[in-house]
């Protein structure tokens, strides 16, 4: 059955994520269902997106201020990072405590986080804590057993084969991936087990040149017509 959609002349411009995407299996965290993430921290992108939420992980120290300003913007749920490689123990578990008194809906912490880092986290927050996986040998036994909740891999090509071992050594382990640049690098960690698949989109400054052109194309028509 057709989904119907509903639109404004306004929002239509959206981001919208690849629609292979939505074939995700989904999951439902603390009552959202989600099977699409954004892969983003540009407000006017989160703002104005048809994914079903935001995964803001960025490679600089995490700060209550960008976080507060994601989850202020987002009418979708926010998946912040808190750290977990320089940024890491009690600070982390700090940024998590604020992540979750903002809205986030889940705590994203880097690949090299330590165990210690992870049970300070759960010490101090309730949100579902997500473990970024970006190697093939990466273990993760000990941090499921300490309360991760879910995964996040992000491996570049060896995703889909990353997704494909934790799928067969954790059936039941909830699985967020990137899903790549092409509809075959997606069908590729849709069919290694991925439940949800994040989109990384274009640049504001890509969409913007997009939106100059039709504004240029646009001036010369109406100058032909007068």
């Amino acid at each position: 059955m057709t989904v119907p959609e509903i639109m404004t002349t306004l929002r239509q411009d959206i981001v919208r994520v690849p629609k292979i995407m939505h074939e995700a299996p989904g999951l439902k965290v603390l009552g959202h269902t989600i099977h699409t993430l954004l892969f983003s921290t540009d407000v006017a992108l989160i703002r104005n997106t048809d994914a079903d939420g935001v995964i803001a992980v960025y490679p600089f120290t995490p700060h209550p201020a960008i976080i507060q300003a994601i989850c202020q913007v987002a009418d979708i749920p926010v998946f912040a990072g808190i750290g977990g490689g320089l940024t890491s123990g009690k600070r982390s578990a700090d940024i998590g405590l604020l992540a979750e008194a903002n809205g986030a809906i889940g705590m994203v912490v880097n690949a090299p986080t330590t165990l210690r880092t992870v049970q300070m986290i759960k010490k101090t927050v309730d949100s579902p804590l997500v473990l970024s996986v970006v190697a093939v040998d990466q273990e993760i036994d000990a941090f499921l057993e300490a309360g991760v909740a879910l995964v996040n891999v992000s491996g570049g090509r060896h995703t889909p084969e990353i997704v494909a071992r934790l799928r067969r050594q954790y059936p039941d382990l909830p699985i967020i991936a990137t899903g790549g640049p092409t509809d075959d690098s997606i069908r590729a960690t849709l069919a290694a087990g991925a439940n949800v698949l994040t989109y990384t989109p274009p640049t504001n400054g890509e969409l913007f040149r997009h939106k100059m052109d039709q504004y240029r194309n646009q001036i010369a028509k109406n100058s032909k017509s007068e």
